[in-house]
């Protein structure tokens, strides 16, 4: 069983910041890539960045490459995501997944097994 649990999500001013964190319990094998996914209202669920759990190598969309950074403290078995320079176009509901392939970075949320209950990011203008 894994349990992943998002926090950090609220509301900000565009321009502002954001650190979302997504902890992980259950079996470590099963994380080891964990990404985090956005989902606005209306909108498909959008692949914004993955890590691999163990040698920290990075993924990120285009659309949010140079405004966040996904780190993980292997220690505390907690992913994080820095969002920086925030726009209302980044509001959304941010979800934080896993899956135990291996090091294998992928932007397709299918196939990602584990799903945390997800966090609402709201970006005022």
């Amino acid at each position: 069983q894994v349990q992943l649990v998002e926090s950090g999500g609220g509301l900000v001013q565009a321009g502002g910041s954001l650190r979302l964190s997504c902890a992980a319990s259950g079996d470590t094998f099963s994380y080891l890539t964990m990404a985090w996914f956005r989902q606005a209202p209306g909108k498909e669920r959008e692949f914004v960045a993955a890590i691999t759990w163990i040698t920290g190598i990075t993924y990120y969309a285009d659309s949010v490459k140079g405004r966040v950074t996904i780190s993980r403290d292997n220690a505390k078995n907690t992913l994080y995501l820095q969002m920086n320079s925030l726009k209302p176009e980044d509001t959304a509901v941010y979800y934080c997944a896993a899956h135990g392939r291996g090091a294998y970075l992928t932007p397709r949320s299918h196939e990602y097994p584990y799903w945390g209950q997800g966090t609402q990011v709201t970006v005022s203008s």
